[in-house]
């Protein structure tokens, strides 16, 4: 099963604890409508927990979605839990958001309103092409898949090596004088296959527990970052 987290940064300095303060009593209800009946929807943020440099938790969120039944769209709702860990690292504060890219863009957003009342105070982490383009040379048979972007040939938006085509070295090189790396797929050390990309979407291809990936994004991507 692919599971994918993204990394944030806080752009200034809270500590664990002021953060839980913050975030601890969030609950937010609205009312909507299913089957012209009114439904309590609620958003809230849940098992807080601290243990040594992390603080971990849930952002509970109802919401009505559509689904097909033999034909016939009938509305339902669901409720939909996402888990985040605010990280510190070496004097910096790490939010990592574990769903896909859109719902971990709008926690960030959200986080950011209730910390620090505006949506400028977490931002994307960031990883550069030299660090991907080291990831890849420091053990190239390792590498499944790779993204150029910011490419400079006229029509073509991205560039893109796969398989055997990876172990071709002049065309890996030439395609470098043209475009930067922006997403790597590679098998780590610990027989992961790990998607990376340079704003810090890191997905898992292969099999391995929930704790084992936050593990390896702790130890492994973290450190990586700018």
């Amino acid at each position: 099963m692919v599971m994918a987290c993204k990394i944030f940064e806080l752009t200034d300095f809270y500590n664990l604890n002021l953060i839980a303060m913050k975030i601890k009593n969030y609950r937010i209800t609205e009312i909507g409508k299913l089957d012209d009946k009114e439904i309590e929807l609620m958003t809230m943020i849940t098992d807080l927990r601290m243990h040594e440099n992390i603080l971990s938790g849930s952002y509970v969120e109802d919401r009505i979605v559509t689904v097909n039944f033999r034909g016939v769209e009938k509305p339902i709702p669901i409720t939909k839990a996402t888990l985040f860990e605010f990280l510190y690292y070496k004097e910096k504060i790490y939010l990592i958001v574990v769903d896909k890219k859109d719902r971990a863009n709008r926690i960030a957003n959200i986080f950011s309103q209730i910390i620090a009342g505006d949506r400028f105070s977490i931002i994307e982490a960031k990883l550069s092409h030299e660090t991907l383009k080291s990831l890849h040379e420091s053990n190239p048979e390792a590498t499944k898949v790779i993204f150029f972007d910011q490419v400079d040939i006229p029509n073509i938006n991205k560039l893109s090596l796969y398989g055997p085509s990876i172990a071709d070295t002049s065309l890996y090189l030439e395609y470098l004088k043209h475009g930067k790396i922006w997403y790597v797929v590679f098998r780590s050390e610990n027989n992961m296959v790990i998607g990376l990309t340079r704003n810090c979407v890191v997905t898992l291809f292969s099999k391995a527990s929930l704790n084992d990936f936050l593990e390896f994004v702790h130890s492994k991507i973290i450190p990586l970052i700018e």
